[in-house]
C-alpha cells in the first residue's frame, strides 16, 4: 500500500483526503477491480462480466431480478452488462412462460470464454489472497456480508413499505 494511501486510509493526513470508510472501500475497490481485469484481459472479460458469466453457469439460467439479488447490483448497471454479453453472443434469453419475464442463460461460446477466464480469474484471487492474507480476508469477508445483508435488508423493506396501500 503507498504511504499516501496508507495516510488517507488511516487519518494521518487529514489535509490530503478524508479516512472516511466510504471512500477507503472505493478506492480498495477500484485497485482491486483493476487487477482483476488486468489479469482476465487475455479473456476479453472484465471482471463484472466474469462475475455475472459464473453466476449464470451455476444457475443455468436466472432473471434480471434474481441476477440483481445474487450480484448486489442495481438494474440499469446489470441490464447494460448484459446487452453487451448477449451482443457478443456469450449469453442468450432463455424462454420464460410469463414473457415480461428477461431470463439469461450461457451459450457455447460463453461457456468457452468463462472456461478460459476460470484459471486467469483464479490467477488474481490468489494475488489478492496473497497480499491480503487468507485470514484478514475471511474476516474481512464476513463483515463486509454483514453490512451488505444490513443493506439489502433496508432496500427490501423500503420497497415493501412503497407497495402498502396507504389507508385513509
Amino acid at each position: 500500500m503507498s504511504r499516501r494511501v496508507a495516510e488517507a486510509t488511516t487519518g494521518r493526513d487529514r489535509g490530503q483526503l478524508s479516512p472516511c470508510v466510504c471512500n477507503t472501500l472505493r478506492m480498495v475497490s477500484r485497485a482491486v477491480t483493476q487487477l482483476y481485469d488486468d489479469v482476465l484481459r487475455p479473456s476479453g472479460l472484465r471482471v463484472t462480466q466474469f462475475s455475472i458469466l459464473a453466476t449464470l453457469a451455476r444457475r443455468g439460467e436466472a432473471n434480471l431480478k434474481e441476477l440483481e439479488a445474487s450480484l448486489a447490483i442495481d438494474q440499469t448497471t446489470l441490464t447494460r452488462s448484459l446487452g453487451l454479453l448477449e451482443r457478443d453472443g456469450v449469453i442468450e434469453r432463455a424462454p420464460h412462460p410469463d414473457g415480461r419475464i428477461k431470463a439469461m442463460r450461457l451459450t457455447r461460446k460463453g461457456r468457452r470464454v468463462l472456461n478460459v477466464a476460470r484459471p486467469l480469474w483464479a490467477q488474481a484471487q490468489d494475488k489478492v489472497l496473497r497480499d491480503l492474507g487468507t485470514r484478514v480476508w475471511d474476516d474481512a469477508q464476513r463483515r463486509l456480508a454483514r453490512l451488505l445483508h444490513v443493506d439489502v435488508e433496508k432496500r427490501r423493506l423500503r420497497r415493501n413499505r412503497m407497495r402498502k396501500p396507504v389507508r385513509a
